[in-house]
């Protein structure tokens, strides 16, 4: 066999070299759009539900909130697992599909099921969302803020958190999304006071009605009147 092949190349001098630089250029012409990458993402298909929770245990979390969200995913078509991690105030679930699901189409089962698990949390525990699309090499980075002339209130670090700190790591290259967690977040409390509501013949649901209309934002077009307007 090999002395045939010998044989053939003697004989077809001018086809070797016109095939061997054939070669030559073709393996040049791959290996140069060859995409070659330090840390290759193999990972599947993966779709991320987030539940920010406040002042729970990792235990808590796990049981209220973690636990209703796998559940509610369980029986989605082309999934073959589901992980999640639950740490102090942080729920997330991961959901792995089958190589080569379309990513969007994945994100849309998700989100339909994410309905069934509100429904299954507890009222004030958190509501499940949509984490940005990523991969399985992704990495959640967690820090914390430390004042350390301890001037400053909780309330500031949350505020210096969510305007200043949260936007700028936003900036980042390959940063998809910062949730903040902790610290003391403003808010305007309504204090009802029951003898309040009967000397004034008012009740509850009209007072959340009141509340909502007055912080209701609405779109307006001129009104012209005179020469004014």
């Amino acid at each position: 066999m090999t002395n045939k092949f010998v044989d053939f190349s003697l004989k077809n001098r001018l086809l070797i070299i016109i095939a061997f630089f054939t070669v030559c250029f073709s393996g040049k012409w791959a290996y140069d759009r060859l995409p070659i990458d330090a840390f290759p993402d193999v990972t599947p298909s993966l779709v991320q539900v987030f539940t920010v929770t406040e002042g729970l245990a990792p235990e808590e979390v796990e049981q209220l909130v973690t636990y209703p969200v796998e559940t509610a995913m369980n029986g989605l078509p082309d999934v073959e697992e589901i992980r999640s991690v639950s740490n102090f105030g942080l729920s997330v679930v991961n959901i792995y599909f089958k190589d080569g699901t379309d990513i969007y189409w994945a994100r849309q089962l998700v989100n339909e099921r994410l309905t069934e698990a509100r429904e299954q949390i507890p009222e004030g525990m958190g509501e499940p969302e949509l984490g940005p699309i990523s991969t399985g090499l992704g990495l959640i980075l967690f820090y914390y803020l430390h004042d350390e002339t301890g001037t400053r209130t909780m309330e500031e670090m949350r505020t210096i958190q969510d305007w200043l700190v949260k936007f700028n790591l936003q900036t980042v290259p390959g940063v998809t999304e910062v949730l903040g967690i902790g610290g003391d977040e403003r808010q305007y409390q309504v204090i009802i006071k029951p003898e309040k509501l009967i000397a004034y013949d008012l009740t509850l649901n009209e007072i959340i009605d009141a509340v909502k209309a007055n912080n209701l934002n609405v779109g307006a077009q001129f009104n012209e009147k005179g020469c004014f307007s």
